[in-house]
């Protein structure tokens, strides 16, 4: 019997997330572990696919949170069915449903009550961007990342801006001096010299 993870962020931003959630599911008994970047939305991952793909009857699936398999309740139906049908276990962090023997109805109305919270804060979270950038409009608040100014520029990076306009270091060696990603580098030598950049 194999024991199988599934780990899931919205997007790359979220790259450290998931490999907290890889750790985490390798510590609770994954041989394997199934990973991507998608929506919780959408029924269509390729990795999840994969996944279900390989199963076998008496397996053991294992997700760190629900909202990881998904955050829609509409899914969840069919994923509960599914592993039903395959007889396998779902597990969510502590919580173990096994559907090896069939489906437990009182274990089906337990995922779902834990499915209509996970789609509820997705929904109120959403509610609570949209909110938040409705009012900041209102009150004349610019949205985005603040531009850098000459006068905002860190005092690192001054530092060792004339070694860099005197050849001494290039622009790998000034990113690393100053701790930073080379984008936030070139960002600064616009402002600082559009000719250097």
């Amino acid at each position: 019997m194999m024991i199988y993870g599934y780990a899931r962020c919205s997007t790359n931003d979220s790259k450290q997330d998931i490999d907290r959630q890889i750790r985490d599911l390798k510590a609770m008994g994954a041989t394997k572990v199934y990973h991507e970047y998608a929506s919780g939305t959408n029924p269509d991952r390729p990795q999840l696919q994969s996944l279900k793909d390989n199963i076998k009857p008496g397996d053991t699936i294992i997700a760190t949170e629900l909202s990881r398999f998904t955050r829609s309740v509409h899914h969840l139906c069919h994923l509960i069915e599914w592993a039903a049908d395959q007889r396998v276990t779902l597990k969510v962090g502590g919580f173990s449903a096994d559907c090896t023997g069939g489906l437990n109805p009182m274990i089906e109305g337990m995922i779902l009550m834990m499915g209509i919270f996970s789609q509820m804060e997705r929904k109120l979270t959403v509610q609570r961007v949209k909110s938040g950038v409705a009012n900041a409009k209102a009150k004349g608040i610019p949205l985005g990342r603040p531009k850098t100014k000459k006068e905002n520029l860190p005092q690192t990076f001054l530092d060792h801006y004339p070694t860099y306009q005197a050849g001494q270091i290039n622009k790998a060696e000034y990113a690393r001096l100053c701790g930073i990603p080379r984008t936030t580098l070139y960002r600064y030598l616009l402002v600082a010299s559009p000719n250097d950049s």
